[in-house]
C-alpha cells in the first residue's frame, strides 16, 4: 500500500489538494464569540478576518489527541504506512499531540509503520512540504523515502512575511505593546521570518511598497533553483498583493509555478487580516 500522507489544518492548503493528493486533514480549533469550530471545515478563514476587523479576538487550539487518535488508528487497522506532517512544535502543541497518539496507537498494533515529521514550518511553507510529501507516497516510494525528502524540504523551506497591523502579533506576545504603538504610528512594515520554527524579527521597513520589494529581494539573497520549485504565497484576505508579489516573482525569476492560497482561520487568528508571506528553498530542489 502507498503511504498515507496525514497533516492538520495549519498547511493552509484547499480542499482541492486534500481531495488531489489523497491527503487526510485533521482540524486545530479556533474559538469564536464562544463557539468552537473546526479550522478549514466549519469555519473559514474570511470569517475570521472580518471578525477581527470588527474588533473580535479569536482565540485557537491544538488538535486533540482523540482527533488524532481516532485518525490514526483508522489507518493502523488497516495497516496502512502513515506519515503525519506537522505544523512546527514551536508555535503549537499540536506536534506532540500527534506524537503521542501514534506511540499509543502502535501500542496497540505494533506491526504500524509510521512516522511524524515536525516540520518546524507553517502555513503554506509547512503547505508545501505536506505536498512534496504527497506527490512521492503516490509515486509509491517508500515510509522513510519519503519522510526523508520532506524533511529536507521543510529543513530548507524559508519564510518571509509581513503583517498589516503590529496590534495583532502584540496580542500573540510576538512584539511589546510599545513597538506595535509607535510601529502603526509610523507606517513601520516589520518583516519577519520562521528560524528553527520560531517567528524571529528580520528587518523594518516603512511603507507597504517597499516592503513587496525587498521580500523579493530577500528571495532573491536566500533562494535557490526557483524554476524547478513551486513558490508559495498566503495572504490574510489580500488577495491583490498576493498576486502583485506573485507577478514581481515571476517576472524577476522566470518562474512558472507560484501558488497562493489564503492563510488559514488557525494561523490568521494571530497575524491578522493582511497578512503576506513567501514561502521558498534555499537549496537545490529534491
Amino acid at each position: 500500500m502507498n503511504v498515507k500522507i496525514i497533516t492538520d489544518s495549519a498547511c493552509d492548503l484547499s480542499q482541492s489538494h486534500y481531495e488531489k493528493y489523497n491527503i487526510d486533514m485533521v482540524s486545530l480549533t479556533v474559538e469564536l464569540d464562544n463557539e468552537n469550530f473546526e479550522d478549514a471545515k466549519t469555519i473559514s478563514a474570511k470569517a475570521i478576518y472580518d471578525a477581527m476587523r470588527a474588533g473580535k479576538a479569536p482565540k485557537t487550539s491544538q488538535v486533540s489527541p482523540q482527533k488524532f487518535r481516532e485518525a490514526f488508528e483508522s489507518y493502523a487497522r488497516r495497516n496502512q504506512p502513515c506519515l503525519y506532517v506537522a505544523f512546527s512544535s514551536e508555535l503549537s502543541g499540536t506536534y506532540n499531540a500527534g506524537r503521542m497518539a501514534m506511540q499509543e496507537v502502535k501500542e496497540d498494533y505494533p506491526d504500524w509503520e509510521a512516522q511524524v515529521l515536525d516540520t518546524h514550518c507553517a502555513s503554506l511553507g509547512h503547505g508545501l512540504v505536506v505536498l512534496r510529501a504527497a506527490q512521492l507516497a503516490n509515486e509509491g516510494e517508500s515510509l522513510s523515502q519519503v519522510e526523508e525528502i520532506a524533511r529536507y524540504h521543510a529543513n530548507h523551506m524559508e519564510h518571509i512575511f509581513t503583517v498589516d497591523d503590529l496590534e495583532y502579533l502584540y496580542r500573540g506576545g510576538r512584539v511589546s505593546k510599545t513597538a506595535a504603538f509607535v510601529g502603526s504610528l509610523l507606517k513601520i512594515k516589520p518583516l519577519l521570518h520562521v528560524e528553527t520554527g520560531k517567528l524571529m524579527p528580520l528587518e523594518k521597513i516603512r511603507g507597504s511598497k517597499r516592503v513587496l520589494k525587498r521580500m523579493v529581494d530577500v528571495m532573491e539573497e536566500r533562494g535557490k533553483d526557483f524554476q524547478k520549485q513551486t513558490i508559495g504565497i498566503s495572504h490574510g484576505d489580500d488577495l491583490e498583493k498576493a498576486r502583485q508579489l506573485a507577478e514581481m516573482i515571476k517576472e524577476r525569476f522566470e518562474v512558472e509555478d507560484v501558488h497562493i492560497e489564503m492563510v488559514g482561520s488557525a494561523i490568521g487568528a494571530h497575524s491578522g487580516p493582511g497578512t503576506l508571506a513567501l514561502f521558498f528553498l534555499n537549496d537545490d530542489y529534491q
